[in-house]
């Protein structure tokens, strides 16, 4: 069973915060000590992960520094494999949020890795058995030297790790092809980035105007009675939206963030961002 040292990202942001005391973690859970659950598991009910294209999450994927160590997140997965040991974490995380903003979830094929993009999908193979399962990504650890894959209860469940605490395994991306066409407008979510506000709205719409044809994107308002929103946007691409955001800070406009694209918000001008 593991015994990785907790961390939280900000959901939209880069704050790392390494939980190292007994008071922190026992502020933060209910538990001290990691545990399997009461009722056990059927293996014949444990679906492996589903994969899918996903683009990369809003939180949880920016390089990051724990206890001295950085660590880079891995850019490219095509052909990723890695050998090494896989490691679990049950009840004690069960309902509290992962590196990503998501609720863990112990009885899902889920898993954290330190460095791979979050979410990712990988295949884990037990090669002390033979077994194999795959798992989605959507935490960072294991924090311990030699283990690669800190796996969820249910996925260690499946792939016989539970009462070993730790197995020797090898792990392989599974990529999935980006949805193009009128499939990618379906599936994929847009994103927008909110620049200013201001109680002035011809003040709001010279600076869409300007700034739209400046960095050759979407602009936008969003207004009300007592202040007017200026947008950039919307991006299928995240990390395009990135890229846009570090260009409109380097403008100015530092307090500028990402945020997820509402269909409420009218389009004054649109400017095709694929």
């Amino acid at each position: 069973m593991t015994m990785r040292s907790c961390f939280i990202f900000a959901l939209f942001g880069t704050v790392l915060v390494g939980c190292t005391s007994t008071k922190e973690d026992a502020s933060r859970y209910s538990i001290d000590n990691d545990i399997a659950p009461d009722a056990p598991l059927t293996v014949d009910h444990i679906e492996d992960a589903h994969p899918k294209y996903e683009p990369y999450s809003l939180g949880g994927n920016t390089d990051y520094t724990l206890r001295g160590k950085d660590y880079k997140i891995i850019k490219n997965t095509n052909e990723f494999k890695q050998q090494g040991k896989a490691s679990w974490y049950g009840e004690k995380f069960h309902g509290h949020l992962t590196s990503n903003g998501e609720i863990y979830d112990m009885y899902s094929m889920s898993a954290a890795h330190k460095t791979l993009p979050i979410p990712s999908y990988v295949k884990v193979t037990n090669t002390d058995n033979g077994k194999s399962a795959v798992v989605r990504v959507n935490d960072r650890g294991p924090f311990h030297e030699g283990r690669i894959i800190d796996l969820s209860y249910a996925a260690a469940y499946k792939l016989d790790v539970v009462k070993t605490g730790t197995a020797n395994v090898e792990i392989e991306v599974i990529n999935i092809d980006k949805p193009v066409g009128e499939q990618a407008n379906k599936l994929l979510p847009k994103y927008i980035i909110q620049v200013a506000t201001s109680k002035h709205p011809e003040r709001t719409r010279t600076l869409a105007d300007e700034l739209g044809q400046k960095l050759s994107v979407a602009s936008f308002l969003e207004s009300t009675e007592q202040q007017h929103r200026v947008f950039l946007g919307p991006f299928n691409d995240y990390a395009l939206t990135q890229t846009t955001l570090e260009q409109v800070k380097m403008l100015g406009y530092s307090s500028a963030f990402i945020k997820k694209h509402t269909p409420k918000l009218t389009m004054s001008n649109t400017i095709d961002n694929e």
